[in-house]
């Protein structure tokens, strides 16, 4: 992770800086000259970049491909822009201008009275994130419409949540530099950015949640799922995903929302309530069935499962339809 945080009135220092932050650039002052002055806060982020941008003056930024999928957010001015050989863009402020990561690119006119909140998103981040939850392999670069409105709906929560990010720019970011914040933070605002912008994958994203866990994910649950009582590891699981063990701890943890073993353990109790309500008290016996889906320890199993059902497993197995189960009377 790097921060940059830079002030100059000289041109060739400033480019530098894009370049080094960004891209290889040409900044040309296009009007009022004496008045350049450059501010940059700049921070990457595992795989994106956000920078708070003003010049001063006029300017005009000229690059070759990017290479990566890049925003520009206006503030306080519109921006003009284009890529390659298509129309000129003007960009209000209350708007979005996303950038292909092929094609020449030229901010045409950034005017000194405004400011630009920059953020770049490595390509192989962006479009694999569609992969992984489409399942889907891409056959070209994922194209972005290139506006996005930030003033209402997906677009302005998106807006807001990059705010979070510029917001902490000229602060200390200690926290920001965390693993433990970091990554969410940046999948957050990749993820976004997908269900914000127009894109041919919109609609496979919009689906409910469960339907778009990459496909190492869903092999794992499949295996636990077909044989919830075989003593599976963390190892073995993620060898059968055909991923190492701490990309499949990530995974679960962001789109399944607990760990493997834990979702195993959940499989398992689901299985023993099924059994347990099914099961004749005069036949069956809670340590069976415990022992039947894997649960070796019988004290750990009851913990779990009043944890998970509100009753002790017993209560359950000699109750039926809410009522107590089958037993003689005594004379």
């Amino acid at each position: 992770m790097a921060r940059t945080s830079l002030r100059t009135e000289d041109v060739d220092r400033a480019m530098e800086a894009i370049k080094e932050a960004f891209y290889s650039n040409r900044l040309d002052v296009l009007s009022r000259p004496e008045r350049f002055g450059a501010a940059f806060e700049v921070l990457e982020l595992g795989g994106i970049t956000v920078g708070d941008l003003r010049c001063g003056a006029d300017v005009r930024v000229r690059c070759g491909e990017l290479g990566s999928y890049h925003v520009n957010i206006p503030v306080g001015a519109a921006l003009s822009w284009h890529q390659a050989s298509g129309p000129g863009q003007l960009t209000p402020p209350g708007a979005a201008a996303l950038f292909q990561p092929v094609g020449t690119t030229s901010v045409d006119q950034w005017t000194g009275d405004g400011r630009i909140i920059a953020l770049k998103i490595e390509r192989s981040l962006l479009e694999g994130r569609v992969e992984e939850l489409t399942g889907r392999s891409l056959r070209g670069p994922l194209v972005l419409e290139p506006a996005l409105d930030l003033t209402r709906g997906r677009g302005r929560a998106w807006a807001q949540l990059v705010g979070t990010l510029v917001d902490g720019l000229g602060e200390d970011v200690h926290l920001l530099q965390h693993p433990l914040v970091a990554a969410p933070l940046r999948d957050a605002v990749v993820n976004g950015l997908l269900l914000s912008a127009d894109h041919h994958y919109r609609d496979l994203l919009d689906r409910p949640a469960g339907g778009l866990r990459p496909t190492p994910v869903k092999r794992a649950m499949d295996a636990m799922r077909e044989r919830p009582e075989h003593p599976f590891t963390t190892a073995e699981l993620a060898g059968q995903a055909r991923v190492g063990v701490r990309w499949l701890q990530e995974a679960f943890a962001r789109y399944v929302g607990m760990p493997p073993m834990a979702y195993l353990r959940s499989i398992r109790l689901e299985r023993a309530h099924a059994d347990l309500l099914d099961a004749d008290p005069r036949s069956a016996s809670v340590s069976d069935i415990a022992h039947r889906w894997g649960f070796g320890h019988l004290g750990r199993f009851a913990e779990q499962y009043r944890a998970k059902y509100g009753q002790v497993p017993s209560h359950t197995l000699r109750t039926v339809d809410g009522d107590a189960a089958w037993s003689p009377q005594l004379p």
